[in-house]
């Protein structure tokens, strides 16, 4: 049976896995759990390098560090176990260069693998419907804020604005004649979105009561919470958790989700990339790929529809052509 070279020294190597460990045990900068995590890593790192017949720290340069963590992904470890990882091996790595135990890497040079962006859970079309159409029910406090609720959550679907845009509209960004909100997104930077009929039927009604709860006849708010101050993103986010719940949608809803839903629907139904990322407010066409995440055989099929020679892979019919519906 093998040895364990953090227990057991039997060559140079085995004997610098036990400095180290015994380093780390010592070490007040780190928690219980995370000293046992890197020792666990330590040692499958110690499997591998005996398995590639190693015995000096000296033997162990960058190029075997990126071998080891490719050999880590394709035992398919996610990206947080491999990342984790990674840490351990820079924490080792110092410790054998302070104490000048031999090996030729760079533990600056060790870089963990970028994480997969969590995308929420975008709505169905149906959840959206039920959220926006279903009678409301009184949340708690004025009955006035249900209809800047409604106005506000149909606003954010409409015109795919992130919360923190949503709270900063004064009255001057609407252009009701042209259905068009002007928004300030990241880094200031300005962009004029189309808002849906519905959405602005909404608005036109809840303006009214925005007026009956004004302290300050000077607010520019859009949309005011009900001592007449500007909206805040938690509210927002509060009282979409709030409603989400008690229409029993099955699911706790966040503003970025609806976000997520206009990018997704309009998608879906134009096919339409750039458009979406103009209204999205993203500098980079990767990012409105990434984050609309249509799956590919949807884009196949607007490949096939739209590619005027896709349709010579079948021999057998003639190009299939999509007719895409406004769904919102």
């Amino acid at each position: 049976m093998p040895q364990n070279p953090l227990q057991s020294p039997a060559n140079a190597l085995d004997e610098a896995f036990v400095t180290a460990r015994n380093q780390l045990t010592a070490s007040p900068r780190l928690s219980a759990k995370t000293r046992q995590a890197y020792l666990g890593d330590w040692a499958h790192f110690a499997d591998y390098l005996r398995d590639e017949q190693l015995t000096h720290p000296r033997q162990i340069d960058d190029r075997r560090l990126r071998a080891y963590l490719a050999h880590c992904q394709q035992r398919t470890l996610d990206a947080r176990s491999i990342a984790r990882k990674t840490s351990a091996l820079r924490w080792l790595l110092r410790s054998w260069r302070d104490r000048a135990q031999g090996s030729s890497a760079n533990p600056d040079n060790l870089k963990p693998p970028k994480a997969a962006k969590k995308l929420p859970d975008a709505p169905t079309i149906e959840t959206i419907n039920q959220l926006l159409d279903a009678t409301l029910p009184q949340l708690s406090g004025d009955p006035r804020l249900l209809d800047r609720d409604r106005a506000l959550f149909e606003l954010v679907y409409s015109s795919g604005l992130r919360v923190a845009e949503l709270v900063a509209i004064d009255l001057v960004d609407l252009d009701f004649s042209e259905a068009i909100v002007r928004v300030t997104g990241k880094r200031d930077k300005t962009r004029l979105v189309p808002v849906g009929s519905r959405a602005m039927t909404r608005i036109q009604a809840w303006l009214p009561i925005r007026q009956t709860l004004l302290r300050d006849p000077a607010q520019t708010a859009l949309f005011v919470n009900r001592h007449g101050g500007r909206l805040s993103t938690r509210s927002v986010q509060m009282r979409l958790d709030q409603l989400s719940r008690q229409l029993g949608l099955g699911q706790s809803l966040h503003p970025h989700q609806l976000r997520h839903a206009f990018a997704t629907h309009v998608l879906e139904s134009s096919g339409d990339l750039r458009a979406v990322q103009e209204m999205l407010g993203h500098e980079s066409l990767s990012t409105t790929q990434i984050y609309t995440h249509l799956d590919f055989q949807h884009l196949a099929r607007v490949y096939e529809a739209a590619h005027p020679r896709a349709g010579r892979r079948r021999t057998d019919s003639p190009p299939e052509t999509e007719t895409f519906t406004d769904r919102d």
